[in-house]
């Protein structure tokens, strides 16, 4: 059985770059309404306020909130906000895509390795790992608590290829993409009795700001470009375009799963 989402809402974190801003906009463009939680400085603020005028000029609620989403004063502060926007019934998606943390590698360079790679602190590792990983189940819980989760929700976490590989400078975001992989899979055994879904999202090689900052990101581009069997590499547009059509569906029994949205780039690397 298949629900429209006009009317119902969204909630996305990470909503001003890469995978949340395009799949906000083809929410929106489905009719659903946006609530958006990024965390930009003055520059970026504005860009995403302006977004969230574009949004609303496709008919339907925009609203962003500048704000950490792994500050708990964040969530006990826009909890409410969220069962005011949304009559107390919640949304309907949620999203995670949060690409905030550190980029280093676990030990420092030798001697001879072309470029430095300093060793992660703690500090770091701790930080992104709470960011990219965590911040999921303490919102969820959040949202739980105050009954903003309904049957037919679907929660949705981007995760990448790199949570099971290595790639250089990658480790501490890989760590933070394996606790979110498994964060997925508890809550989904954990909402199946609610029917609410969760899986992860594994999007393709694309380019967005948060790949730009992986080091030797042009000579993935390259590779990836050149064995995707689709002949490209993945865009925002394609994660967004599955996040819809998974969305409208009011079953729960597709949940905890790595779901690809590639072209098939993984089976070839």
């Amino acid at each position: 059985m298949f629900v429209p989402l006009e009317g119902s809402w969204a909630l996305i974190f990470g909503v001003s770059s890469g995978m949340g801003k395009e799949t906000a906009r083809a929410l929106a463009e489905a009719g659903c309404n946006v609530i958006g939680v990024h965390f930009d400085l003055a520059e970026g603020q504005q860009r995403a306020e302006q977004y969230a005028k574009t949004l609303g000029g496709l008919g339907v609620e925009a609203h962003f909130f500048n704000r950490n989403i792994a500050a708990p004063r964040a969530r006990a502060e826009l909890v409410p906000v969220i069962r005011d926007l949304t009559s107390g019934v919640g949304p309907r998606v949620v999203l995670h895509s949060v690409a905030y943390g550190t980029l280093t590698s676990l030990l420092p360079a030798q001697d001879g390795q072309e470029e430095e790679a300093p060793e992660v602190t703690r500090q770091q590792l701790t930080m992104t790992v709470d960011v990219m990983g965590h911040s999921l189940v303490y919102w969820i819980q959040d949202l739980v608590k105050e009954a903003l989760l309904p049957r037919g929700a679907k929660v949705f976490a981007m995760t990448s290829a790199g949570g099971t590989r290595v790639l250089s400078g990658y480790a501490p975001v890989s760590a933070a993409k394996a606790t979110l992989e498994s964060h997925v899979r508890n809550l989904a055994v954990e909402l199946a009795p609610r029917g609410v879904a969760v899986n992860a999202i594994r999007a393709g090689t694309t380019i967005t700001p948060a790949l730009a900052k992986i080091p030797g990101n042009e000579k993935l581009i390259a590779h990836c470009q050149g064995i995707n069997p689709g002949g490209r590499l993945t865009r925002a547009e394609d994660v967004a375009e599955a996040i819809v059509a998974l969305s409208v569906s009011d079953s729960s029994w597709l949940t905890g799963n790595v779901i690809g949205v590639d072209g098939g780039e993984a089976l070839v690397v």
